[in-house]
């Protein structure tokens, strides 16, 4: 069987063992050369770049970035906001989800269950500076009835890789 192969149609939409593996490395480390990425997953390097470009356009990495520790440039606040919506369809949710997508200082927002509508989570230099994005900012987007904000006093683990263990049956 040749390297190009081994293709699995089952959990993973057609990854195979060289798909996960690159996965995988490229979490770990994405400034890897085509060379030594082939090498650490045992497949010569066409193959590799092929599949690399295929994980790319099949959208199963969306990006590469450089990890910022969010303290050395001066984000000390990190924020978790609970927003609740005054109305909860999707007329009224669409410019507030808009208006929280154009916001530099949250970096991650979730629809949630249970009481809100969404969960942020917000960056800021100190508090007196959160303090003003929420009153400024946060309360006078469209459809915003409350928000709810707990801090973070320290993180036991952050920007963690995705598992792909699920896909190997391991």
């Amino acid at each position: 069987m040749s390297e190009e192969a081994e293709l699995d149609t089952g959990a993973g939409g057609g990854l195979d063992r060289y798909h996960i593996a690159i996965l995988g490395e490229l979490q770990r480390d994405a400034r890897l050369s085509n060379a030594e990425l082939s090498a650490r997953i045992g497949l010569s390097t066409a193959p590799t770049w092929r599949r690399v470009r295929w994980l790319e356009e099949q959208g199963f990495i969306t990006g590469y970035r450089a990890e910022i520790d969010r303290r050395k440039v001066g984000l000390g606040v990190l924020a978790f906001v609970r927003v609740d919506a005054d109305r909860n369809n999707g007329a009224s949710t669409k410019p507030l989800e808009d208006a929280i997508r154009a916001l530099p200082e949250v970096i991650s927002c979730h629809y949630i269950s249970g009481a809100g509508t969404f969960e942020l989570q917000v960056l800021a230099t100190d508090l007196d500076a959160f303090s003003r994005f929420t009153i400024d900012v946060l309360l006078n987007l469209p459809n915003v009835k409350d928000v709810h904000t707990s801090f973070s006093l320290g993180e036991v683990k952050a920007g963690a890789l995705t598992p792909l263990a699920h896909l190997t049956g391991k």
